[in-house]
């Protein structure tokens, strides 16, 4: 399989910090068959989460917000890398968006355990294009 490089779409929104909130989004979500590419959720405050939902289909995430009444911000893109667990993958990719200069501002990632990974890569909008044309995306 090696490396696939796409373009995400995502969206997020800021939860209180409180268990089970988590949940109830990702449950309503699944209820209502919206399918996740990826997920994050980071603390911003003492009292709030900031969830990053990536949909495999933006339609659907859109549809399930307008029954739950929920407020998403986006959307917003990144690069999402899939493939093989190589050694020197993610450098590769960081020198080609290096050569660009291109700055990561943020990166999230995680090995399956079983030889792939997912690898998610947020720059700044305004060089969004230059780091997918670097990336070939």
């Amino acid at each position: 399989m090696a490396s696939q490089i796409r373009r995400a779409a995502y969206f997020y929104t800021t939860i209180p910090d409180r268990p089970g909130e988590a949940y109830r989004l990702l449950a309503d979500l699944a209820e209502l068959r919206v399918d996740l590419l990826a997920f994050t959720a980071v603390p911003v405050g003492p009292l709030r989460t900031q969830l990053a939902l990536f949909p495999s289909d933006e339609a659907r995430l859109r549809q399930a917000v307008e029954k739950s009444g929920l407020e998403l911000d986006g959307p917003h893109w990144a690069l999402l890398v899939q493939g093989d667990d190589e050694i020197g993958t993610l450098a590769g990719i960081h020198d080609r968006l290096y050569q660009a200069e291109v700055n990561v501002y943020g990166a999230s990632g995680v090995t399956d355990g079983s030889g792939h990974f997912g690898y998610v890569i947020y720059v700044r909008p305004e060089q969004f294009e230059q780091a997918a044309e670097a990336l070939g995306v």
